[in-house]
C-alpha cells in the first residue's frame, strides 16, 4: 500500500496539523527568496497556500497524487489572484525535472525523512541542488532523534500500540481515532511505521478501519551537515524551532543551505 492513499490523504488535514511556527516560518523566507519558490512535499497545501496568499509565486510538488487532488480542490477555491501564483505537479524529489530554476526551495514537515537510504538522500539533494540558481537556498527541517526514545521503543516495545490523535470525520461526523505503532532500527536508523485509523458509530463500534503504513530514516545533526556539505551546499543556519532559535538536542533541526 502507498502511503497516503485516497481515504488517508482526505483524513490528512485533520490530524497532521504540522510544527508550532511553522507555516510562518516558510512564508517568511519565501517572502525574502526571489519568486517563484518551489515547495517539495507540498501534501495538500498547507503552507504553499499560505505562501501563495502571501503574494510569492510558488511551484508545489508532491509524489501522492491523492494529496495533489485535494490540494487541487482547495486551490480552486482561492481568489483568481492566488490561484494565478499556484503551480502543482506530480513528481518524485530524487528526479523530478522542472524547466525552470528556482532561488528557494523547502522541504518542509520532515518530508525529506521519507528517503530511506543514503543514496536516495544524495540523489534527492544532487537533484534538487540542479534545480538552484547560483546562490540559491534549500531550508528545510526534520526532527533531532532522540536516543532515549529509540532506545525504548526498540525490540518488541516498539509494537505497542498507542493512540495519537482523533477527529470528526469530514463527511460523516463519526469519531474517527488515530492509532499509532513504530519500529526502530537503530542499526539502519529507520522507523517502520503503521498509522491506524478507526471510525466509530456512535454505540463506539467501529464501522471503517484504514491503515498508513509509513517508512522514515531519521538523521543525527552533524550527519545532516556533512550530507548537506557533500551534495555542494553551504550551511547558513540550524535552528532549534521555527521561531529560529537555537539548536537543541532532541528538538527540531531547521537548516539554511545555500548552493555552493
Amino acid at each position: 500500500m502507498e502511503e497516503y492513499g485516497r481515504t488517508e490523504a482526505s483524513y490528512y488535514d485533520y490530524w497532521a496539523t504540522g510544527l508550532e511556527g511553522d507555516v510562518a516560518f516558510y512564508v517568511e523566507e519565501a517572502q525574502r527568496a526571489t519568486p517563484p519558490v518551489l515547495e517539495i512535499g507540498c501534501g495538500t497545501g498547507r503552507i504553499l497556500i499560505p505562501v501563495a496568499e502571501a503574494g510569492v509565486e510558488i511551484v508545489g510538488l508532491d509524489c501522492a497524487p491523492a494529496m495533489l487532488e485535494i490540494a487541487r480542490r482547495k486551490v480552486s477555491t482561492l481568489s483568481p489572484e492566488t490561484q494565478r501564483r499556484i503551480e502543482l505537479v506530480e513528481g518524485d524529489m530524487r528526479d523530478f525535472s522542472l524547466d525552470q530554476r528556482f532561488n528557494l526551495v523547502t522541504i518542509p514537515y520532515r518530508a525529506f525523512l521519507h528517503l530511506i537510504t543514503s543514496e536516495e538522500q544524495r540523489q534527492a539533494l544532487h537533484n534538487i541542488r540542479q534545480h538552484l540558481r547560483d546562490g540559491g537556498r534549500l531550508v528545510l527541517n526534520i526532527f533531532d532523534p532522540r536516543l532515549d526514545i529509540i532506545t525504548a521503543h526498540f525490540g518488541s516495545l516498539g509494537s505497542a500500540l498507542k493512540k495519537v490523535d482523533e477527529f470528526v470525520h469530514p463527511q460523516t461526523g463519526r469519531r474517527v481515532i488515530v492509532w499509532d505503532t513504530r519500529q526502530y532500527d537503530p542499526a539502519s536508523q529507520t522507523i517502520e511505521q503503521y498509522f491506524i485509523f478507526e471510525e466509530l458509530d456512535d454505540g463506539g463500534k467501529v464501522v471503517a478501519k484504514a491503515y498508513t503504513p509509513m517508512a522514515l530514516r531519521y538523521l543525527h545533526r552533524y550527519e545532516m551537515q556533512y550530507l548537506l556539505e557533500l551534495c555542494g551546499y553551504e550551511i547558513e543556519a540550524l535552528y532549534g524551532d521555527f521561531q529560529r532559535g537555537p539548536f537543541r538536542y532532541g528538538g527540531e533541526q531547521i537548516w539554511v543551505a545555500r548552493k555552493s
